[in-house]
């Protein structure tokens, strides 16, 4: 057997890498030219400044520790981590920064350079690169060298280290940094060394893409002169972020074409953009490869196995210019298995791991527009691939959705034969309505249970009228063996999707005595019924429908509509006032969502999704709330779901408390635009839009045109009109009525109107609505000279309000309020909640020489805080007995003497009193 010539394997491409390199003093200062930031200060003026990322950048810096920063090109990586530095307390003078090159893949030349870096001898050794390694660290910690080392270490470009034996000297430089010594990475793909046992003791931190993005209003901080300009608009900015995502090379890229030049091009046609993206982040690629990416670009999501399944389709390069001058060349057929998608995302390909998906992504839409330009040639045959590949999988939504792309009659037809009633599971109401537009109108009249799916279609679609159009005739008896039942429930859910509460419920009732209805079909009544009882006030019974929907969707395994029944449930407890039993249910029927790998986007998860961000709302965490709606508006757009309006009026919300009034009729003219392209039915977004009107004008003190704005809406009012998105607005938009007579000075009719509100409600009044009752009922009082009971009445209403924290009507009533908070916010408990309400009225903060915190006449004592502490933490009386070794008739005596103590009744009304108090 012949031996293989050492240094000749033929996977070792880096033998003369790893021969010996020259040395000297030559070298080293040129190593040394090497080490500077690549930005200093007066190149970081024009960058948006970002405090909250830099002190998380800090915060994950630990000594003798890796902090590594990745993200594809384009996303900052270098510029953020040197203004975390420069705004630290770290020494200027004891950053060490170095950007890698292909050339220190030579381990010899990395050591030489890692010497360098940490002001160290070269050093001396004549065995393995590591021996040398070992001996430059241990040199470090001699005395009169640790003053040399260096606090901060950089290694920027770390992907550019592929070779086996430098990498081994990074995971030993890695594994044992000097105590003293920061070492940050900055790569575009995740580290190619083990960081597992580093993570285990503290020492390994990574920020990704996710945070290095801007987000919605650092991109509105971004172009801040040029909307002061009127440049851009509100609603250009907007578009900004949705097509790059907060990408920030691309943004800061147009930001300078803006500024430079006089004509006003869209962002994908600017010549530095497509610089940018076809020479940074695709010039690395071959041409097949790039190829490959552009077929790529034709799948909303994608997966190795999915992408795999193309393999072996054939599409041509397009000719370059000179080729087509020259008019001889032919056009090339390549295979697309040139690309593995997961390889190429790992390498920085600019793309989103798909939450719960497993490993499903989607490309960044900015780099998804350019691809898909020109159009490649066979794409047809490929989307018919794609169509049958999902239709094996049973995900015929996925699958009809494509089959459309390719326009194959046959494939179509085939997915509605096959899967229709499981695309109406799927909820992707999107590519049904595209499949009815492709329907003959004779095939359609002529199947009455087409019709009955297409009415669930139109109807779930917002398009009541059509829906009630397809099945009008299909209550006579005789004309079809559908049974009655399944009729009922199509009317009833048509009826509560018009407003229509009671009328719906009785519906509903008569279908689920149908015992013929189907599973899927008394899923969706006890949903409608679910929906009519909240809205009427009777939370048990609807809670009792909700139930019954979760229990019929595990029946039929479908997890689409148990998310449904869970957002019936939400909506429940949301109109109870129980915000953070709210939040904890949404989230953690989301976490179950994300367990079922490989499906589309499903409109229970969306809705989920909008009621977080509707919680969110309530207690004034717009961050948080910009995070989430910027995830589910993108998917409510594609399935063509109408929560897309509840997540449109939450940015009017959200811009109306922060008083963007011009943002805000933005964002009503937006979701108008929207519904009427959609072809829903006037009713469902009308009273909404002008409620948010009347809103917005009563915030710029425009009574008339607030008034103008609820004229529109009398009729609906009168009709009982509740809408199924928004359960409250009844409340709300008679509160409105009131608001506008205060803002007149007609107080009485103001009072009158209130009064009549309060005894319109049969059952339980919405917590939401319930604080905007007492709130104008407070502000009325002031008017009405009464200031010491609307002083008394307030501060039980904040009392109330800061268990949920629900500050939402406190911003809402803004204006009603502030002269009374101004007065007497003094006279507020203290607490976090008064601070937020000190904050959003821009009230100074009481000193604590002026604000006195009232002594309890008997104190706490230790045994009786440390059972308060338990308490707070969630524990059971019996849990407490036993954490405390004590028995439970103890703990339950303890209790009662901390609530007398306190003055309050509740072990809920312990807490807050005590965290205001400083007990706890």
């Amino acid at each position: 057997m012949k031996q293989v010539e050492k240094g000749k394997a033929a996977n070792d491409e880096f033998q003369t890498a790893n021969s010996a390199l020259q040395r000297g003093e030559r070298v080293r200062e040129l190593l040394q030219q090497r080490v500077k930031l690549p930005f200093d200060e007066k190149h970081l003026q024009g960058l948006l400044v970002r405090p909250e990322l830099n002190q998380l950048l800090m915060g994950s810096v630990v000594p003798a520790g890796l902090l590594n920063i990745y993200g594809p090109c384009g996303y900052g990586k270098s510029a953020a981590a040197t203004q975390a530095l420069l705004a630290s307390d770290f020494s200027f003078a004891r950053i060490r920064w170095v950007t890698l090159s292909a050339q220190d893949n030579a381990p010899e030349r990395f050591l030489m350079l890692l010497a360098v870096v940490l002001n160290q001898p070269e050093p001396l050794h004549s065995g393995a690169f590591a021996d040398g390694l070992q001996w430059l660290l241990a040199a470090t910690e001699r005395p009169d060298s640790a003053r040399l080392l260096p606090q901060v270490l950089v290694l920027d470009n770390l992907d550019a280290i592929s070779n086996p034996a430098a990498l081994a000297l990074l995971q030993q430089l890695v594994d044992n940094l000097p105590a003293q010594l920061c070492l940050l990475g900055i790569s575009r793909g995740p580290l190619a060394i083990s960081t597992h046992s580093l993570e285990l003791q503290n020492r390994f931190n990574s920020l990704g893409p996710d945070k290095l993005e801007f987000s919605r209003s650092e991109v509105f901080e971004f172009f801040a002169s040029e909307l002061q300009q009127q440049t851009l608009t509100t609603v250009s900015v907007d578009n900004l972020y949705s097509l790059t995502e907060g990408w920030p090379t691309p943004l800061a890229l147009y930001r300078g074409e803006l500024r430079s030049s006089r004509e006003r091009k869209a962002l994908q046609d600017t010549a530095s953009i497509q610089r940018f993206l076809a020479d940074a982040v695709l010039g690395h690629y071959t041409n097949a490869q790039l190829l490959a990416l552009r077929a790529l670009a034709e799948l909303d999501v994608f997966s190795d196995d999915l992408f795999a399944s193309l393999a072996d389709t054939t599409t041509e390069l397009a000719l370059s210019p000179s080729q087509t001058a020259l008019a001889q060349a032919t056009p090339t057929p390549v295979t697309l298995s040139q690309l593995v998608p997961s390889q190429a995302v790992e390498r920085g390909l600019p793309a989103k791991l798909m939450a719960g998906r497993g490993r499903w992504y989607r490309l960044n839409p900015l780099l998804l527009d350019w691809l898909q330009t020109p159009v490649l040639n066979g794409g047809a045959q490929r989307m018919l691939r794609v169509s049958e590949w999902f239709a094996q999988r049973r995900q015929y939504s996925e699958g009809l959705k494509y089959a459309l792309m390719s326009a194959d009659v046959g494939q179509i037809r085939r997915m509605a034969a096959e899967g229709s009633e499981a695309l109406l599971l799927g909820q992707d109401t999107a590519s049904l309505l595209r499949l009815r537009c492709s329907l003959p109108a004779p095939a359609l009249a002529a199947n009455p249970r087409l019709r009955l799916v297409f009415g669930w279609v139109h109807a779930i679609g917002g398009q009541c009228r059509q829906a009630t159009e397809l099945i009008e005739h299909l209550g006579k008896v005789g004309t079809h063996d559908i049974p009655l039942g399944r009729i009922q429930a199509l009317q009833a859910f048509i009826a509560r999707g018009q407003g229509q509460v009671e009328p719906a419920l009785v519906l509903a009732e008569a279908a689920l005595e149908d015992s013929e209805l189907s599973i899927q079909g008394q899923l969706v009544t006890q949903l409608v019924r679910s929906s009519a009882l909240c809205a009427l006030g009777r939370f048990a019974d609807a809670r009792q429908a909700s139930r019954e929907a979760a229990r019929l969707a595990r029946q039929a395994g479908d997890t689409g509509s148990e998310a449904l029944a869970v957002y019936a449930h939400a909506r429940i407890e949301l109109s109870k006032g129980e915000l953070r039993h709210t939040e904890h249910l949404l989230r953690s029927s989301l976490d179950t969502a994300m367990q079922e790998l490989a499906r589309p986007a499903r409109v229970g998860e969306i809705r989920l999704q909008l009621n977080l961000a509707l919680v969110l709302w309530h207690q004034g965490r717009y961050q948080d709330v910009d995070r989430v709606l910027a995830v589910c508006t993108r998917q409510a757009e594609q399935t063509r779901d109408l929560g897309l309006l509840m997540a449109m009026c939450l940015r009017v919300l959200i811009c109306r408390s922060q008083s963007h009034f011009d943002e805000a009729f933005a964002w009503i003219a937006r979701a108008e635009r929207t519904m009427q392209s959609w072809q829903v039915d006037g009713e469902l977004y009308v009273p909404v839009l002008e409620a948010l009107k009347a809103s917005c004008w009563l915030g710029q003190r425009e009574t008339d045109r607030a008034a103008q704005a609820m004229a529109k809406i009398v009729p609906y009012r009168q009709a009982g009109y509740s809408p199924e998105l928004f359960p409250t607005m009844p409340g709300l938009m008679d509160c409105l009525q009131v608001r506008i007579a205060m803002a007149r000075g007609e107080y009485g009719a103001a009072r009158t109107q209130l009064s009549g509100l309060r005894a319109g409600y049969r059952d339980s009044v919405p917590m939401g609505v319930d604080m905007h009752m007492s709130l104008l009922d407070v502000a009325l009082l002031a008017r009405e000279k009464s200031p010491a009971q609307a002083v008394k009445r307030l501060v039980s209403i904040v009392e109330l309000a800061a268990k949920e924290h629900f500050i939402s009507p406190f911003t809402e009533l803004k204006q009603e309020l502030e002269p009374l908070l101004r007065q007497t916010s003094d006279q507020l408990p203290t607490g976090v909640f008064s601070d937020a309400l000190v904050k959003l009225f821009g009230i100074k903060a009481a000193t604590s020489a002026t604000r006195v915190i009232v002594p309890l006449a008997e104190p706490i004592s230790e045994r009786e805080k440390g059972v308060l502490e338990c308490i707070a933490r969630g524990l059971s009386n019996q849990e407490v007995a036993d954490k405390l070794h004590i028995s439970l008739h103890t703990v339950k005596t303890h209790a009662r003497r901390i609530n007398a103590k306190l003055g309050v009744k509740s072990r809920t009304q312990a807490i807050v009193r005590a965290r205001e108090l400083g007990v706890l």
